[in-house]
């Protein structure tokens, strides 16, 4: 799926790690190798407020700073790397809340 998906510097790759406890997004750039834009349950913009970092809450603010993010970068449009998780709970939450915060996928 990687080899498919390739972010730009006018669309870069929005990609998605989970943990358990965590889950953590950036946006990347893959012809120069740079992260421009990176958000987590641990980032100090949300790490206090958070109850447990690891339910689908916490992935919905987590897309909404991502989102908030990238619109002060200048980035609109990302193209989405779910990273070959599916497309359901805290992934959905994250895609469905960076989308409603301004990012075109």
């Amino acid at each position: 799926m990687r080899s498919r998906i390739t972010g730009t510097t006018e669309r870069p790759r929005l990609n998605i790690f989970r943990s358990v406890k965590h889950i953590y997004a950036q946006a990347i750039v893959d012809t120069t190798g740079k992260t421009l834009v990176s958000a987590s349950t641990l980032s100090p913009e949300l790490r206090g407020s958070l109850g447990h970092p690891g339910n689908v809450e916490a992935a919905k603010k987590v897309g909404e700073l991502l989102a908030k993010k990238c619109l002060e970068r200048g980035v609109q449009k990302v193209i989405f790397d779910r990273n070959g998780y599916l497309y359901h709970g805290r992934i959905k939450a994250l895609a469905e809340a960076a989308r409603t915060g301004g990012l075109i996928f």
